[in-house]
């Protein structure tokens, strides 16, 4: 699949097509739409690092970090949580494919649960307050309100992990609710705080990019209604349905670029965005209300079509008569896109 890549000497990101192989991780340029029968380089597995959660970069907090033998370093982006520990544990079992027990130790760690005895919930949240190394405070908005210094419920899992307060996702989310259960953090926004009425202890608090939370103690929220939100900002306000790598048709060149399209509900919307930036913003999107999505035959380019693309394409046609020509990486995702859009048009 496609994932930024930071580059070694000019420290940019390029999107690349990813292929992982039992002893290798090979990546290849997108040109045209379509990859380049070379690779444009491999990372070897055998004695590779594998970093995930990887907190480096404030503004790029989905990261797999790969640290190979010779001490390269090479990070890659995914557009979701869900896509990153999916790749990161694709890419763990690789590289421990020839020992046995080490993917078993691995696996004990992953389901077990130890809370260390000593652990102090007040030196976590010293090191969450720290300014250089402690979590990231953010502008969020729910159902239309603002809220000042917050963080998401997968951020926080990602930092006690990145700092070693937890081994598992599963010990994170515990060590979470017992900060939320001691007053030292709150939920805020709907998700969150709907979720703290559950009679199940393990669901109170959320691993989720969309519930968020803040200090106990911070200042109270700073909210607008919706009427008062600037309408870009009423756009990416919607509930997230569906995220990840597209090739993208451009309007003006018919060029093909690869964008990481985000699909909102509530308002319905479709946005993308260039991954290789680094504000989070998107360049382009578009109303769903009123669309017409379909897939398009792979026997041949269709009509309005430019280049020598791989094939599984999708278009969408709005309600002003734009065309947008849209390439999934195989049949099964064009088919998980279309089905995810055609309710909200």
């Amino acid at each position: 699949g496609s994932l930024p890549l930071q580059g070694h000497v000019v420290r940019n990101w390029k999107v690349r097509w990813f292929v992982l192989l039992q002893d290798k991780l090979l990546y290849y340029k997108i040109e045209g739409g379509k990859k380049e029968p070379s690779p444009k380089g491999r990372i070897l597995l055998d004695g590779c690092t594998i970093i995930c959660p990887c907190l480096e970069y404030e503004n790029r907090p989905l990261l797999i970090k790969l640290k190979t033998k010779t001490n390269t370093d090479y990070f890659l982006e995914c557009c979701s949580r869900e896509e990153r520990d999916s790749w990161a544990l694709d890419i763990t079992g690789a590289i421990h494919a020839g020992h046995p027990v080490q993917v078993q130790e691995l696996h004990r760690m992953k389901n077990s649960f130890k809370l260390l005895e000593n652990i102090s919930l007040h030196n976590i949240v010293e090191r969450m307050y720290d300014s250089s190394t402690g979590i990231r405070l953010t502008r969020n908005l729910d159902q239309g309100n603002r809220y000042k210094e917050t963080f998401t419920g997968s951020a926080l899992v990602d930092w006690l992990i990145s700092n070693s307060f937890a081994v598992s996702r599963f010990e994170a989310v515990t060590l979470a609710s017992m900060l939320m259960d001691e007053n030292f953090i709150r939920p805020v926004g709907v998700r969150s705080t709907e979720a703290t009425r559950s009679s199940d202890p393990s669901e109170k608090f959320l691993d989720d990019s969309t519930a968020l939370y803040m200090f106990a103690e911070s200042s109270k929220k700073n909210t607008s209604s919706k009427e008062e939100v600037h309408f870009n900002i009423s756009e990416l306000s919607g509930t997230i349905v569906k995220q990840g790598f597209l090739v993208k048709q451009g309007h003006k060149r018919k060029n093909w670029k690869v964008r990481k399209f985000v699909l909102r509900a509530d308002p319905a919307f479709l946005h993308y965005y260039d991954p290789t930036k680094e504000d989070n913003k998107p360049v382009g999107g578009f109303s769903l209300r009123g669309c017409l999505v379909s897939a398009l035959e792979d026997n041949g380019v269709p009509a309005g079509v430019k280049g020598n693309v791989q094939g599984n394409l999708f278009k969408i046609i709005t309600k002003n008569d734009i065309h947008y020509y849209i390439q999934a990486s195989s049949k099964a995702e064009r088919v998980q896109w279309i089905e995810a859009i055609k309710p909200l048009t």
